[in-house]
Parts: C-alpha cells; structure tokens; sequence
C-alpha cells in the first residue's frame, strides 16, 4: 500500500499528570493498555500497546532531585499481537507471551527500579520473572536536565513489545535550563522517529522468519527489523505548522534497527545543544545529525525568515548502518515536513546561546581499570546470525564487576559489519575516541594491531553519553564512572533484534574495597 507523506499533522504527546504530589515526592501510575490509534489518514485504525492507551507513551516532565515514583501496570491481553520465536533465550514456551517491564533508558536509578529484563510481570502481576522485586520503582532523578525516555524491556520479548507501542520520553528539569532562555513551551517539541511496515488492513506487519530461513524454525527471529514507513511521534510522515522563529526538538531514535542521519532540505544548519546525557560545552552547527537507536539529541532549528517555506527533514542513513541497503527516495528518505505558516505569536527573544557550562572531563589516567569487549558474530545450533558481547551468552557468568566509585575505560573491539550501539545502564560516560584496527589478525591470535591514530569523537558527541555508536573494524573506546548504587544491570547492544538475541550481558556494581 503507498501512503501519502506529509498529510498528517504530528501529534504531540501529552505530559502526564501524577496521581499525587507532595514536597517529598510525587507518585504516578502507568497502565499498559491494547489500543487502537490512527497512525496515517489513508490506513485503516491500527491495534497497538501504549503507556497509557496511547502511543508513544504520555511525557514525564520531572525535576532534578525530585523524587518520583511510578507504579507500572500490565493490562495487557494475554495473547501477543507479534509473532514470538520460542527459541529465544527468556521467551521460552512454558513463559507467558506477554510480559513486560519498563527500563528508565539514560536513568541513575537503583537496581530494583532500573527494569532489569528477568523482572518481567503479567497482567495484574499475576506471574512474575525470577527476579521481580517491586510493583512500585523509586526514581531519584539526580540527574540535571537532560533528555531520557522509558521503554519495554522484557528478556526475549523487547524487540516486539517496543513495536508494538511501548515507549515514551521521559525529561528532567532544573532551572539552569530554565535561565538559558531556550525556546520552551509550544516551541519545544519531542520528536520520537520509528520504523514501521503495515498490513493493507492498518495492522502492523512485523516478519515471522528471515527472508532466507535455513533454520526451518517458524516464528523465527530476525537479524533486523527495517520498516518501510517512517513515524514521527506515532505519524507516519507526518507534518509541523510552525511559526517563523526558533524551536527546539528533542529527537529521540526509537527505531528496533534503523540509524537516521538527519538533514533539512533546506540546506541549514540544525544548533545541537545536547547530548543523551544534557547539554554539550557550546552549541554545535552542523548540516547532518547522526542518530543511532536509543540516543538522543538536543536540537534547535530557526525558522526566521522561512515564512510561507516547507522545509523537509530527510535521511540518508543506509540500513545495516553504514554496510546495508541505501533509502528509498520516496518512502524511507524522508521523515516530516515543517511548514513555516503559523503566523508569529509573540516576539522571539529565545536563544542560542554561545556557552551552556562546563563539562568535567575524566582523565584516562584516573581509571582504575581497563577492558577489551569483543562485539562478535556467530551462528548458533539453526545456522542463524548470534551477536554476542565478549564471546559470552546471557546465562553465562558475570565479568564485568566494577567497584563503586571506581572509573574503568571500557575498549569495544568491534570485529562484525553492523555498527552496534552499545547501551550501559546506571552510567554516563565519555568517548574517548574510536581507532581502526586489523580485524583478520584479531581474529586469528586475538592481538589488536591497529591501523590507524585515534579518531577523536566527533563534535555532537562530546558530552555526557549513555549510548555509544560502535563502528565496524574499530576499537570504541568510552571512560565510565560507577556510581551512585551497587548492584546488578544490563549492558547491551540497542538494536532490538540483536539485545533479545544474547547480545546483552549482566555486570554487576560491587562495593567499594
């Protein structure tokens, strides 16, 4: 089916009201609910999951330091609108189909409250995963403001309850954000892009097997999910009316696979404030933003004197960044379009201010501890792609324990063709940089020969990350402070499809010596 692009006006998803508030700390609840939504005029109403009966999820808006806490609910049915692959290590048959648990993506929060993958729930909290703890998660939002968001994470299932609707943005505030006079209120605007694939009758299409399924296991898991649509908060292609001044959007990739690399048709430049982790030193001008799945960017766009323009953002990004198939001009090529027809409300005195404070760099000498993790591709017993993280499974024992307090320099020694975003939960780090090496040679005697200096990270990267791009045929090299809980997390690789197919590990946060 062709579907029209730039019909739809984009939704913005609404801020959630908590449920209570006190100067001690504010209580919400989130129930995940079977819904239908229109995602795109010319498509019959489609069957999804959303927070809150919508989809993306309502936005948290808290405030540093305030103490939040949020009762997440199943309400699900319990029959999966997606085809579950059994073989799959967590989605074995005798476990529900449906389960879910929600992961604060970029959140400083407590091992109970972090959405651990084996703490999955069922309607009602019927069933529980071996190492469910709490209804109720804590978070302490010690963070300052920065761009974060909550999405399904259930062992073996995230992939498929992510497309089906489950994510949302989550911001924290602080008023040093607020003094920087940024435009705010209708002119910042959260922007969550996607993939999808739909049936002629409105419903999702997701693949029950590999275009080449020598397995002969059916529903067969995938190496990676690339739709043929683009969606904008939950539009397919939609359109912005905006007035002819500043903005700021808050992009997110939420996408199971894809990368986006961003430009406006326009030929102008976008202002990048932030990172994943908040604000960057200065604001950067650059004609292209990279995007890998789960990070964020802190953006502004100035439509002065674009009155009456359309103006489209477009992306070039190859699937299987950057190895894969090139876009589609017509269908995969571009994302939204802003129309600059809103007359100007008021005068624009926002800001693009030349200096947004300072960063505290970590010194690599100030690391106690150095690690080579190996981001591989295997096959497992059906002949099928297995990326794996250190050689290692799921089940395998824990390797990477740092210490409370410690800072270690995490080397991701990427021997594969996919560029793999990695994801560290509890931490933000720093790159460090990325240095092309001798795959072959690894390979056969495990040395590292490099072949090239250290490539510094590039400018919208430096800053606070959470989420870390790990090209192919390079050493990725990030410095990660452990703090401020001891505990067990996740590391994982972003793409869907490879994180619910073992290319996730647990570390564990020990006690200080």
């Amino acid at each position: 089916m062709k579907l029209g692009k730039f019909k739809d006006p984009l939704p913005i998803p609404p801020v959630l009201k908590p449920k209570w508030k006190s100067g001690d700390y504010t209580y919400y609840e989130v129930s995940m609910v079977e819904t239908k939504q229109s995602l795109h005029s010319d498509l019959p109403q489609t069957t999804l999951w959303g927070y809150e009966g919508i989809y993306p999820g309502p936005t948290f808006e808290v405030e540093m330091g305030e103490r939040v806490f949020v009762k997440w609910k199943n309400e699900l049915p319990a029959k999966h609108l997606l085809p579950i692959d059994h073989t799959v290590h967590g989605a074995e048959k005798e476990k529900p189909d449906v389960r879910t648990v929600v992961h604060l993506h970029g959140g400083r929060t407590e091992p109970a409250s972090d959405g651990y993958p084996d703490a999955w729930f069922t309607n009602g909290f019927a069933v529980k995963g071996p190492i469910f703890e709490k209804e109720i998660y804590e978070y302490g939002n010690q963070q300052t403001a920065r761009t974060l968001w909550y999405h399904d994470h259930a062992i073996g299932l995230t992939r498929l309850n992510i497309y089906a609707g489950l994510a949302g943005f989550y911001l924290i505030r602080d008023r040093y954000e607020r003094s920087l006079n940024l435009p705010s209120g209708p002119f910042e605007v959260p922007l969550l892009l996607q993939d999808r694939t739909f049936h002629d009758d409105g419903t999702l299409s997701y693949p029950d097997q590999p275009e080449n399924n020598t397995s002969g296991i059916h529903p067969s898991i995938i190496t990676s999910f690339f739709g043929d649509t683009i969606l904008v908060n939950g539009k397919v292609w939609p359109f912005f009316e905006v007035e002819p001044r500043k903005y700021r959007f808050r992009f997110l990739n939420a996408a199971n696979a894809r990368f986006f690399r961003l430009s406006l048709d326009s030929g102008q430049l976008f202002f990048q404030l932030g990172t994943d982790s908040g604000f960057m030193e200065q604001p950067i001008g650059v004609k292209t933003l990279l995007i890998a799945p789960a990070e964020r960017l802190d953006v502004i766009i100035d439509f002065s004197n674009l009155g009456g323009k359309a103006i489209v953002l477009k992306n070039d990004a190859p699937t299987h960044f950057p190895i894969g198939d090139p876009v589609n001009p017509e269908t995969t090529g571009n994302v939204m379009e802003f129309r600059v027809t809103m007359p100007l409300s008021s005068i624009d005195t926002s800001m693009v201010p030349a200096y947004l404070g300072p960063i505290k760099w970590l010194q690599t000498n100030s690391a106690q501890k150095q690690r080579f993790l190996e981001l591989s591709e295997e096959k497992d017993l059906y002949g099928r792609s297995l990326f794996l993280l250190a050689k290692k499974m799921w089940d395998d024992p824990i390797t990477e324990n740092p210490r409370l307090g410690s800072i270690e320099i995490w080397n991701f020694v990427n021997t594969n063709g996919d560029d793999h975003p990695i994801h560290i939960h509890l931490v933000q780090f720093q790159i460090l940089g990325r240095r092309a090496f001798d795959v072959d040679f690894y390979k056969k005697t495990k040395q590292i020969r490099y072949t090239g200096p250290r490539i510094q990270p590039e400018m919208g990267e430096r800053g606070g990350k959470d989420t870390v791009r790990c090209p192919p045929g390079h050493i990725t090299t990030v410095i990660i402070p452990f703090f401020p809980f001891t505990g067990q997390y996740v590391w994982h690789c972003h793409m869907l499809e490879h994180e619910d197919y073992e290319m996730m590990r647990p570390y564990i946060v020990l006690p200080p010596y």
